[in-house]
């Protein structure tokens, strides 16, 4: 089969495209042919290294193993079972659950055995993957591509504003709200959870789909008044900030919120180091979350929303397998609108 492996730390100069035989699935695994692969920040940081290298490159204490096939938003057909697999999950339209754990209910993603698919495992960024059955749940949409804009990056966001517990009447401010998490943030916080959202992007052509996703208000993070142009749509400090842009907005996050406020964040595209004064925090009672993934119950709501239509899927643009490097590139650039997804079959 093609599949795309990561060599090593570096650029995307270390994703080349291999051949190597079809896995096989053990006892409790499925082999799913991939049909569609999103992109996610995961496995370009871990492929630069960003996350650290060696023992912190991955999630367990060995790290990542090169060379690695990546990719964690998975759709496909399961065309394999292994010899404990119902027969009924045979020909099933899957999406899969990335990771594994021994976790106990609504802890999953916080145990210290946590493994990623794509990481500790070989994932997506491949003709075929194989991967435990009870991981495996039916696709949420019919649409192959449709399917796989979701999952990393929507359980991520949908754990995110179950964290600030958002709900009608508050006011939501979404930073990076153009991304695959952000645009996701948007939707769940306003048209499942009820909240007002002010969506922060880099460029206000983007107003209009913006608010198509349910925002109220699209501002600009590249405004010299951010901060006032913030309060001033909104009549005040707001309730809660869903970021995913780190260093860049934090400190106008602060300013912003109400005393009470929260802050969640999963990701610092913008910066991963900051400065904090700790006067702001205590003095405003605002209470900090960090984020990332969610539990699977979680993941069977996501999936429960985006099949009722309450989630749209984002999809920016689609590359063939064989051009992995050129949709990481494109990935990184500013402005883009959702989701980045590979199909191994062009």
């Amino acid at each position: 089969m093609k599949a795309v492996h990561v060599t090593g730390y570096g650029d995307v100069d270390k994703l080349e495209v291999v051949e190597k035989s079809i896995p096989e699935p053990k006892s409790n695994e499925v082999l799913i042919k991939v049909k569609a692969c999103g992109i996610n920040n995961t496995e370009i940081w871990m492929r630069e290294g960003a996350y650290g290298t060696g023992s912190k490159s991955g999630w367990r204490p060995e790290g990542v193993q090169f060379p690695r096939v990546p990719g964690s938003d998975i759709t496909g057909e399961v065309v394999k079972l292994g010899e404990e697999v119902e027969e009924g999950m045979l020909g099933k339209d899957i999406v899969v659950f990335p990771f594994t754990s021994s976790g106990p209910e609504g802890q999953e993603h916080i145990a210290e055995d946590m493994s990623f698919i794509g990481s500790e495992y070989d994932g997506g960024y491949a003709e075929y993957v194989v991967w435990p059955a009870d991981l495996c749940f039916d696709m949420p949409l019919s649409d192959y591509t449709e399917s796989a804009a979701f999952s990393v990056s929507g359980m991520t966001a949908w754990h995110m504003v179950e964290q600030i517990q958002a709900k009608p009447g508050e006011t939501v401010m979404v930073t990076g709200a153009n991304g695959g998490v952000g645009s996701l943030n948007v939707q769940i916080a306003s048209k499942v959870f009820g909240a007002d959202v002010i969506a922060i992007v880099g460029d206000l052509a983007l107003e209009g789909k913006m608010k198509e996703l349910g925002a109220t208000h699209v501002l600009s993070y590249k405004s010299d008044n951010l901060s006032e142009e913030i309060l001033e749509a909104n009549g005040g400090p707001i309730d809660s900030v869903l970021d995913v842009v780190g260093d860049a907005l934090f400190s106008t996050s602060l300013q912003v919120l109400k005393k009470g406020g929260k802050f969640c964040t999963s990701g610092s595209a913008g910066g991963q180091k900051t400065e904090l004064d700790f006067r702001t925090l205590y003095l405003k009672h605002i209470t900090l979350y960090g984020s990332v993934l969610g539990t699977r119950d979680e993941f069977k709501r996501m999936l429960e929303a985006i099949s009722e239509g309450k989630i749209q899927p984002v999809i920016e643009r689609t590359y063939p397998l064989e051009q992995a490097r050129e949709a990481q590139t494109y990935f990184k650039q500013a402005g883009k609108m959702g989701k980045i997804i590979l199909l191994p079959e062009g």
